[in-house]
């Protein structure tokens, strides 16, 4: 059973920056392959994933976060993280850290929907001001 433990989110204003992080309650790279995610969902909105990392590194993220967030693994301490910068108010949502036992099924080189994960963390707010 893989738990996930999600902090870092906070206010900041716009263009600030903020890390996530994700911390798994057994080594993740124990099994043979994996994926992780980030997701966000705003009040009213649906749960969207925002970026993803298989055991290969490889990352995809949403169109909206390229170029500003990058999604990075610590396979020492097994902790994910969510590096975020140049933050926008649109950007304001309670972010999920998601773990699934299998290879990342991206499709248009996008985060795998949400429904492929069934491992997930509490949600950590990040509230972004004008």
């Amino acid at each position: 059973q893989v738990q996930l433990v999600a902090s870092g989110g906070g206010s900041v204003q716009a263009g600030g920056s903020l890390r996530l992080s994700c911390a798994g309650s057994e080594s993740i790279e124990l099994y043979g392959t994996y994926c992780m995610a980030w997701f966000r969902q705003a009040p009213g909105k649906r749960r969207e994933g925002v970026a993803s990392i298989g055991r290969d590194r490889r990352t995809t993220y949403a169109d909206s976060v390229k170029g500003r967030f990058t999604i990075s693994k610590d396979n020492v301490k097994n902790i994910l993280y969510l590096q975020m910068t140049g933050l926008k108010p649109e950007d304001s949502a309670m972010y999920f850290c998601a773990a699934d036992l299998r290879t990342c099924l991206n499709a248009y080189d996008q985060p795998p929907p949400a429904a492929d994960f069934p491992y997930w963390g509490q949600g950590t707010q990040v509230t972004v001001s004008s």
